[in-house]
């Protein structure tokens, strides 16, 4: 009778945990399922998620995504989690989440009313100006002295349809061209390919820096829009985001995320140790206080 109890007591625990495994929906499901969560990161989204010496993805962003796995593991129980990474570019990372070869996208996404139609955010991470980089010596002054100059922005960017819609407003007229990320956008600009770089200012910023002559650049003119970044994720998906949200809430709540920010922007970083002294701003300390996943517009 005793054998038979146990052996009762035994089905009853399996049986609770096939229940529970299948009680799993999702991102989380897919995790549980294959042993292994999908990272995608940038190549050069300085200091968000950028590759270091070793062409080792790092970052803010990637910080951030790491305290994301970490609890992943501890509600899956699965300690010895893989965790893969996938490179990203800005045209391709939409799709590559939405079509699940990615779970987490940690790098430097705008989220925008228009994104949340394809994926979903979390809480944002950041609050960056839409600005415009050219050489130092060029006299430009802000965008509306481009007109009729080749002006580059990165594929699949926010930024493309801010400057056409300027455009269209200032009654002017840019040659516009593009970069397949912000590194070529930037060379562009470098070789003199393009009079100036439109792009996010902490991303400029961090190219700026990392330039063999930053002197010899500069960020100019009005802010285009202002822009919260956030991980992105697949969408329909209320349990992944409730964790990730959960994760990003309480490294805000517990001060954590300020010593995090003060890692990749108030202190040199790889892979040449330079500080890109770009203290938080008091649009991003708004965001940690009233946490907030809403989209611009």
């Amino acid at each position: 009778m005793k054998k038979l109890t146990s052996l009762s007591c035994l089905a009853a625990l399996l049986a609770a945990g096939v229940v529970n495994a299948q009680s799993l929906d999702g991102t989380l499901k897919k995790v549980k399922e294959t042993g292994a969560i999908t990272i995608g990161h940038r190549e050069s989204s300085i200091p968000f998620s950028y590759l270091d010496a070793n062409q080792k993805p790092i970052g803010y962003s990637m910080d951030l995504c790491a305290k994301v796995v970490e609890a992943v593991k501890a509600e899956l129980k699965l300690p010895n989690l893989e965790v893969k990474y996938v490179p990203v570019t800005s045209q391709n990372r939409l799709p590559l989440v939405e079509g699940g070869t990615v779970d987490l996208e940690c790098g430097s996404t705008t989220n925008s009313v228009a994104r949340q139609k394809q994926v979903d955010f979390g809480v944002a991470t950041f609050v960056t100006n839409v600005k415009t980089l050219v050489k130092a010596n060029s006299g430009i002054k802000d965008i509306d002295s481009l007109n009729g100059k080749a002006v580059v922005t990165t594929q699949g960017t926010t930024s493309d349809s801010l400057i056409k819609k300027h455009e269209k407003g200032a009654n002017i007229n840019f040659n516009n061209v593009y970069g397949k990320d912000h590194a070529d956008s930037f060379l562009m600009v470098k070789t003199d390919r393009a009079s100036a770089f439109v792009m996010d200012d902490i991303l400029l910023a961090g190219l700026v820096a990392n330039s063999d002559n930053p002197k010899d650049y500069a960020i100019v003119g009005s802010t285009l829009r202002q822009e919260p970044y956030g991980i992105m994720f697949r969408k329909n998906d209320p349990a992944f985001k409730g964790l990730v949200d959960k994760v990003l809430k309480g490294l805000m709540k517990s001060g954590e995320i300020n010593k995090m920010y003060a890692k990749w922007f108030t202190s040199p970083i790889p892979p040449k140790n330079i500080n890109l002294n770009f203290p938080m701003s008091a649009e991003l300390k708004a965001a940690i206080a009233n946490p907030t996943d809403k989209g611009v517009e």
